[in-house]
């Protein structure tokens, strides 16, 4: 009889260890470590290692055609994997719960087999008579997706290897897939690495594309990343404030596309609901006049993302001022508040400072540098900047405005939404967008530009 093992790994992370402890040296993750026990395979350590057979090498230069998509029908879904589905391919989407995971793969199967593909919805955490009840919430009832319960992989490939291969199959949730093989509970590191493992050597055997869903930790991390990542193809994050009624899907690891695109949907009570134009929906109206708005002239991926950038430079009633960012980079803000103090004489250091990014998206490009210190000098001045204006462009520890990648796209994005000037750094041009561009080389400029208070004092005194 086999040896049995022990080892403890943590759940959060993955990690093994030969004893159990209390914290996780790894991630320092307290209670996490439980105790997993697997058998070694009957006769491994018998079985002597066999002659290797000999593989063909390449060059560089094979050429191969590109890898075929399969399209859902969700633009949005599809752009984010690159153009669709690749036959064969794993991807695993993560989220918030409640944010729209289920939703989301339920509507991408049923349109993808309204077109005449065939469709597989397997739920592990919801009755059969739960997920009929949303379909027909949404419309979907009449789509010919084959659905099932289970949350034994065993069951599940046996089903899927009864008929032909499917074309799109999803797994909901990842985290309920358990394998007899082992004695561990469902959910652990060691079930959801085996069940994630056969379930993609099914998909590049069987050449069926396999969604697994996954659910997102309080860290917003996937649950067992360490062993559910690195095997699929594809890695997206579905994003969503419950404050906000849109939501963000975003590829932050792609095997057969572009890792920084993103799909925007408005979630509705009919399901969610794609977003041709997501920058008229994060800029909203714009109304109001007050100081401290600036619009950013971002990109995502290939597409420009137009959205307002809100600060707040207040009188601190503490003996250390506040800093408080929503949708930014805390130690960013920093920065751009020292630069703006060393080299702007802004003098924004002794104040409360709140930065906001409207409609709470995340952004985290270096190019939001200056769309975030205009509305800090705007606030700081009490002198609202153009509504007509975007920002764009990235400031360095020196107080120089640096280039920004792709400034057309970001251009002539700014142009078809009404805009008519843009604060850039020196050397862009403005190309058919034919919007006024004001250069500024500093924050100096930047400075005369917003009407900073400290900067006009300075002139007027003699």
């Amino acid at each position: 009889m086999a040896r049995i093992q022990a080892s403890f790994v943590c759940q959060a992370c993955g990690a093994a260890s030969g004893k159990w402890a209390g914290r996780c040296e790894a991630c320092g993750g307290w209670n996490t470590i439980a105790e997993e026990r697997a058998a070694p395979p009957l006769g491994m350590t018998a079985r002597r290692a066999t002659r290797g057979r000999v593989i063909a090498l390449e060059d560089l230069k094979t050429e191969e055609d590109a890898p075929p998509r399969r399209a859902t029908g969700i633009a949005e879904f599809d752009r984010v994997c690159g153009g669709g589905v690749v036959p064969g391919s794993a991807l695993l989407v993560g989220g918030d719960p409640g944010v729209g995971k289920s939703t989301l793969i339920l509507q991408a199967l049923a349109a993808y087999a309204n077109s005449g593909g065939s469709a597989v919805y397997i739920s592990g955490e919801e009755a059969m008579g739960q997920v009929r009840l949303r379909a027909a919430r949404m419309g979907l009832a009449e789509a010919p997706v084959d659905m099932g319960a289970a949350t034994c992989v065993e069951d599940i490939l046996a089903t899927l290897a009864a008929g032909p291969p499917p074309g799109l199959v999803a797994i909901d949730s990842i985290q309920t897939i358990w394998t007899s093989a082992l004695d561990a509970a469902p959910g652990t590191i060691a079930q959801v690495r085996t069940a994630s493992f056969d379930l993609v050597r099914y998909a590049k055997t069987s050449g069926a594309a396999i969604v697994l869903v996954g659910h997102v930790t309080k860290d917003g991390q996937i649950a067992g990343p360490k062993a559910v990542e690195h095997l699929v193809d594809a890695v997206l994050y579905f994003e969503g404030e419950r404050g906000h009624h849109f939501r963000v899907l975003r590829a932050v690891k792609n095997r057969f596309g572009a890792t920084d695109e993103i799909g925007v949907f408005d979630m509705t009570g009919a399901g969610l609901v794609e977003v041709a134009n997501p920058s008229a929906l994060f800029l909203g109206d714009r109304n109001s006049i007050a100081p401290g708005a600036a619009v950013f002239a971002g990109l995502e991926g290939t597409r420009p993302l137009l959205v307002e950038v809100q600060a707040l430079v207040a009188q601190t009633s503490y003996g250390t001022p506040r800093r408080a960012v929503v949708g930014w980079d805390g130690g960013r803000l920093a920065m751009i508040l020292a630069v703006l103090d060393a080299r702007a004489g802004l003098g924004a250091g002794g104040h409360d400072v709140y930065l906001n990014v409207a409609g709470g998206l995340e952004i985290g490009e270096p190019a939001a540098d200056l769309a975030a210190a205009a509305a800090l000098v705007s606030s700081l001045s009490g002198r609202a900047l153009p509504r007509d204006t975007v920002f764009f462009g990235e400031i360095s520890l020196s107080g120089d405005i640096r280039p920004a990648p792709q400034p057309e796209l970001r251009l002539r994005e700014a142009a078809k939404l009404g805009f008519a000037t843009a604060v850039v750094p020196p050397g862009i041009k403005a190309g058919s967008s034919g919007l006024v561009l004001r250069e500024v080389h500093n924050v100096d400029d930047l400075a005369n530009l917003a009407g900073s208070p400290n900067r006009q004092a300075r002139k007027a005194a003699p």
